[in-house]
């Protein structure tokens, strides 16, 4: 990997390149004509989904203001749990989610202060920039509802203090993404080792030749559930992606992560390490869910048997015309059971939709100069 001297480049601009699933794109890959007015006319803070897809639109579009001020009240907005005995009482007879407040997972929260923190330094206000970092390390490490690290929004912090000149920063995000064992044991070990390259580098006052980019790969995949009442550490619920996340890559200019670390914390929602309310609000509904289920049985079966009797007494006039109708019907009826059941046990699986599936970070001169970069799927880069 090529270096050079450290020198402090002061308004160095940062080129934090976002493929957002859902935005639309010119020809030439950059983002269609969008007025930064007709998204915030579309802000609803009542929706948080779609507030949080909004603000990721805003930020492929260059609405960095919007970005800032939306984001710091969805943060804020979203990112306590609010307890209230009426309200957790009343969700065990209703699919999860349906009476309760989103909470931001703390991926969430960590991605908008990259996001709000990318915003200042485009608009040129270093100061702020660094004081949204600092506050991402606070989202982070605050020990909320939702918590834990994750690779993504450390190694983005990395680079994103990097681009500020702020080499000794930088270096201790490359060390917690090299040292911290608790949310990277499963993370392969290249991702390690290039992060002990990035602070080797660091302490030898080198930076690379090229600045860092980073660029974000296809869009987050949707997340589909089953029952499985054996074998999963998350209630009775299996959680997995519709499609696959890219694989992750590492080079001697770059590395390629998947966001599969912001899809485990989706997934884990109703383990009881992490969330023991959920895990026992969920099992609680299991038997409420079983006895919804047996309404469409029991209803099913009085429609075919109340038939039957009925097209015995007048056999004479319908010759068992109505008894063969019910009984068809009361299948059908029936047949709706594993349907309420499912619609009864359902798991709130809510998340920031509009997300990359993975982010490139690479100090290559272009996007198809890095060995990691994925065919397919067009970038969108803004300066």
């Amino acid at each position: 990997m090529g270096f050079v001297r450290s020198r402090t480049i002061p308004g160095a601009m940062m080129s934090l390149i976002l493929l957002v699933g859902g935005c639309q794109t010119s020809p030439e890959g950059r983002p269609a004509s969008v007025e930064c007015s007709d998204i915030e006319g579309r802000v609803n803070l009542s929706q948080p989904i779609d507030t949080l897809n909004l603000i990721s639109a805003a930020f492929v579009h260059r609405c960095f203001d919007l970005v800032i001020g939306v984001g710091a009240q969805a943060r804020e907005k979203y990112r306590h749990k609010t307890f209230t005995l009426l309200k957790e009482t009343a969700s065990v007879f209703v699919p999860d989610g349906n009476l309760t407040d989103y909470v931001l997972e703390s991926y969430e929260r960590g991605f908008l202060s990259v996001l709000m923190a990318a915003s200042y330094f485009k608009r040129d206000e270093l100061a702020e920039a660094k004081v949204e970092l600092r506050r991402l390390d606070h989202e982070v490490f605050a020990p909320l509802y939702n918590f834990g690290e994750d690779p993504i929004n450390v190694l983005l912090s990395a680079v994103l203090w990097e681009r500020l000149g702020d080499q000794q920063e930088a270096r201790v995000d490359w060390l917690r993404l090299q040292d911290l064992p608790n949310f990277l044991r499963d993370l392969d070990p290249s991702i390690r080792s290039f992060a002990g390259l990035q602070i080797e580098r660091i302490d030898a006052s080198l930076v690379p030749r090229h600045e860092w980019r980073v660029y974000g790969l296809g869009a987050f995949p949707k997340v589909t559930w089953h029952l499985r009442f054996f074998g999963s550490q998350s209630g009775y619920f299996a959680v997995r992606p519709m499609e696959e996340f890219p694989a992750i890559c590492v080079s001697d200019t770059g590395v390629r992560l998947p966001a599969s670390s912001w899809f485990r914390k989706i997934a884990i929602r109703h383990s009881h390490a992490y969330h023991p309310l959920l895990n026992v609000q969920s099992w609680i509904r299991l038997p409420i869910g079983l006895v919804y289920s047996f309404v469409p049985v029991a209803a099913g079966a009085g429609i075919a048997v109340g038939g039957c009797m009925a097209d015995a007494a007048i056999a004479g006039k319908h010759g068992g015309a109505l008894c063969e109708l019910s009984v068809k019907g009361g299948i059908v009826m029936m047949s709706k059971a594993p349907e309420v059941l499912e619609g009864a046990l359902k798991p709130d699986l809510r998340h920031w939709e509009q997300l990359p599936a993975a982010f490139l970070v690479t100090s290559a001169s272009s996007f198809w100069e890095e060995p990691c970069a994925r065919e397919g799927g067009l970038m969108h880069e803004l300066l």
